[in-house]
């Protein structure tokens, strides 16, 4: 069949492929191209079966309506116009092109030279490249009610059940293999209130990689931002609804990671698959000299303060919104999409667009406030909505538990909810998500089995990673079969997450640290897609995961340890006493000199939530954090008439108080390990 196509709709509202009922309406932007061409494929997406230059143009979108075709059908992009890099110009007609705004491909981005041959070539790189597929989406899907992020649970989508042996074996590695109820029932015993998934759009591997005979396992190389993974939605963005619904039956939200910093193009020399070709000058960023600005360390980043550019962000993110019902985003990289050629700016227009779009305000958004750019450290200075990734919190704990000197002060600082970093702007401790081990370091088990990295499978002579991670390794470095290494590493690894989940703030674990992954000291696994990324169920430290869901349930139930409220040390509205007091091991308050000793290893901190209207009364509970080698006899506070305090946890010993007795004067804190007493009334006592 011949198709024609007719400007005479004029331009749509939306960009992309359009379904009506008499056919599809295609809008594209490109301020810089002489020409677009519509490009069909047969059923197959074999065979290119005809070309159709966009004959609309209007506010550099470039625009067309093409009777009698149908959702199912594929297509691709050729941009003609100039080939002139040094004013910013790439264009090739001999490049087939992914739509930005595709919301399904037929198949997955591979690298291949032809993709970076120069024009005169004329390699025609369609046998290489996706195949839009017009589809038709309602848009109807509805998020959860808007609620801070509590405790997020980061997922690499095909590493979480790859290995697992309860999903069957022809959608593991997929949405749909988490969608299963085996998987979903994990999570929600966890106690887990948000899922954030790393990276699902389509993505490239890196040249060098492919050249490794590596795969990017990650995918923070994306191409198209709307269009999910064929690898990992073979089923399209049914997949993910599927996903977004069982989620939401469970009261779970579910976060994307998305990535708008750069695309999976790279730099000058990468391969032209979208953007570069159909306006290099008007999607990436450049110096004065033309060259690709690479404030992301990929090779390009994308200029976020351009209007087209902005509306591609806050289009794709109403389109999860609105088609999928995805409950927010984690930004990669951040201050990317606030930087102008200026600088960043809390107050930079994309940041402004997603915060007042009416679909959008209500969302989590999480923000990665750093990059390698110019002012590119920027946490606690993303405005409201953005929540934070906190790598301040995860620093500091690891450096007191390693045993570093003067670590005390700046852990209590994390504690307390890092007021020091988000007291401004009528925040609170939530918009910190603190985290000890996020996806881009050491597994958690590892911060305490490896004193370095060994990156070695990575290709780049180890290299690349982070070269600091605060890290110990008990004795031996890495596997060992000494039972009492392998108790110390368990003592730390019950340590680690105790201290999280007593912070005040919004939390964040790595799936399968729960169950004691390794990554066997490789600190990033971004190019392994095997066995050191996917979680090894047949192994699972089930006794670990009961653990952190205990933590996770101590947390939920009892305010004084997650009141959304800066510990100051001051009397809170509604109180009776200090919300914060840091003690001694003999029970009294830290004295500035305690607080300057570099040889302190102990801190007690006496927690106090005040009554809220659906309570009973006011709550205290006592935290003693012990990350040196010795036991030590902490002197409990007195506790309120009527009161006493009972024992809760002790991550040494997590089975020793199932009947959380009472304690008297003195409560023993073993070497390397956390205790948590709650206060409570005595069947004497009367109410306060």
């Amino acid at each position: 069949m011949t198709f024609q196509i007719t400007s005479e709709r004029g331009l749509p509202k939306r960009l992309g492929a359009i379904p009506r009922k008499r056919g599809v309406l295609f809008a594209v932007t490109s301020h810089n191209a002489d020409r677009i061409e519509l490009c069909l494929f047969d059923e197959t997406g074999t065979k290119e079966v005809q070309r159709l230059a966009l004959p609309g143009e209007a506010d550099g979108v470039r625009y067309g309506f093409v009777p009698d075709l149908k959702p199912g059908a594929r297509y691709g992009l050729r941009a003609h116009g100039p080939f002139d890099p040094a004013k910013r110009h790439r264009f090739d007609p001999s490049k087939l092109l992914v739509d930005p705004y595709a919301v399904r491909l037929d198949r997955p981005f591979v690298y291949h030279p032809s993709l970076v041959a120069p024009p005169e070539r004329r390699l025609d790189t369609a046998p290489f490249v996706p195949r839009a597929i017009v589809t038709d989406l309602s848009r109807d899907a509805a998020p959860l009610p808007s609620a801070r992020p509590g405790f997020v649970y980061e997922l690499h989508v095909r590493g979480f059940s790859q290995r697992h042996p309860a999903v069957p074996d022809p959608i593991r590695g997929t949405l749909a293999a988490l969608a299963e109820p085996v998987c979903l029932d994990h999570i929600r015993a966890l106690g887990v209130d948000t899922i954030e998934l790393m990276p699902v759009a389509a993505w490239v591997d890196e040249r060098h990689l492919t050249e490794l005979g590596l795969t990017n396992a990650w995918g923070y190389n994306p191409v198209t931002h709307m269009a999910l993974d064929p690898r990992l939605a073979p089923g399209g963005p049914a997949d993910m609804r599927r996903l977004v619904d069982a989620c939401h039956e469970r009261g779970i939200r579910v976060l994307l990671d998305v990535v708008f910093n750069h695309s999976g193009e790279g730099p000058a020399e990468g391969p032209t698959l979208c953007y570069r070709g159909l306006d290099n000058a008007l999607y990436y960023r450049h110096g004065e000299d033309g060259s690709l600005v690479n404030d992301t360390g990929t090779g390009n980043t994308f200029a976020c303060d351009r209007p087209a550019v902005i509306r591609l962000v806050v289009d794709a993110l109403r389109h999860y919104v609105e088609t999928m019902g995805i409950d927010g985003f984690r930004y990669d990289l951040a201050p990317v999409l606030g930087r102008s050629d200026e600088g960043y700016s809390p107050d930079a227009p994309l940041l402004e667009a997603i915060a007042k779009d009416p679909l959008l305000r209500d969302r989590i958004h999480v923000a990665e406030s750093w990059d390698i750019g110019p002012g590119g450290y920027q946490v606690g200075n993303f405005p409201p909505p953005f929540y934070e990734w906190q790598d301040r919190f995860r620093d500091d704990v690891r450096k007191f538990w390693r045993g570093d000197a003067d670590a005390v002060r700046d852990l209590a600082t994390r504690l307390a909810g890092s007021e020091d970093i988000f007291g401004g702007n009528g925040r609170r401790p939530s918009a910190g998500v603190n985290m000890i081990a996020p996806h881009d370091g050491f597994a958690l088990a590892d911060l305490a089995a490896y004193d370095h990295k060994h990156n070695l499978a990575n290709g780049e002579k180890n290299r690349d990673g982070h070269g600091e991670n605060y890290s110990w390794n008990n004795g031996v470095e890495g596997p060992t079969t000494d039972l009492a290494i392998l108790e110390a590493r368990h003592r730390d690894i019950r340590a680690l997450f105790s201290t999280l989940f007593v912070s005040r703030g919004s939390l964040m674990i790595v799936a399968g640290d729960e169950i004691g992954r390794s990554q066997g000291g490789n600190n990033n696994a971004y190019c392994q897609d095997n066995e050191t990324l996917w979680l090894d169920w047949q192994n699972a430290d089930g006794d670990l995961a009961r653990f952190v869901a205990s933590l996770a349930r101590l947390r939920r139930e009892h305010p004084a340890l997650s009141a959304d409220r800066f510990l100051t040390g001051g009397i809170v509205e509604g109180g009776e006493v200090e919300d914060v007091v840091w003690l001694t091991e003999a029970g009294s308050p830290m004295t500035e000199a305690e607080w300057h000793d570099p040889a302190r290893r102990f801190l007690g901190m006496s927690v106090y939530a005040p009554r809220r209207a659906s309570e009973e009364e006011s709550e205290r509970a006592l935290v003693y954090l012990n990350a040196g080698r010795e036991p030590v006899a902490a002197t409990l506070p007195s506790p309120r008439a009527g009161h006493a305090f009972q024992l809760f946890l002790r991550s040494d010993r997590p089975e020793a108080s199932p009947e959380h007795p009472d304690i008297g004067d003195v409560v023993t804190v073993d070497g390397r390990s956390v205790v948590i007493l709650i206060e409570h009334r005595t069947a004497s006592g009367r109410r306060p």
